[in-house]
């Protein structure tokens, strides 16, 4: 008797679909086309880029030395980041391609 490869056929479509979970958390971060990046990097290894559009600031991009990358964004354009109730808005990009 034959035996067939059962669990690997099993986790391939559990592994596609966590990763098409995963991508969709930055959905709402858009760099806007006419932005200018600025980007510093801490003693600590993080990289953080600043896009500003027309001198105010829009989106920070923190690239930390380990770990994935999150934004956070000026949503209503006040020149702030925003933030709900002390709570920044942190969004993950997980995988990308």
């Amino acid at each position: 008797m034959r035996k067939t490869p059962t669990l690997p056929l099993l986790l391939l479509p559990v592994c596609l679909s966590l990763a098409a979970c995963a991508t969709t958390g930055t959905a709402d971060v858009q760099i806007p086309a006419d932005a200018v990046a600025t980007t510093h990097n801490q003693p600590n290894g993080d990289v953080i880029t600043e896009y500003r559009v027309a001198g105010q600031l829009r989106i920070v991009r923190i690239q930390p030395a380990r770990g994935p990358a999150y934004f956070l964004q000026d949503r209503n354009g006040d020149g702030r980041l925003d933030d709900e109730k002390g709570t920044s808005q942190v969004y993950f990009k997980l995988f990308g391609w």
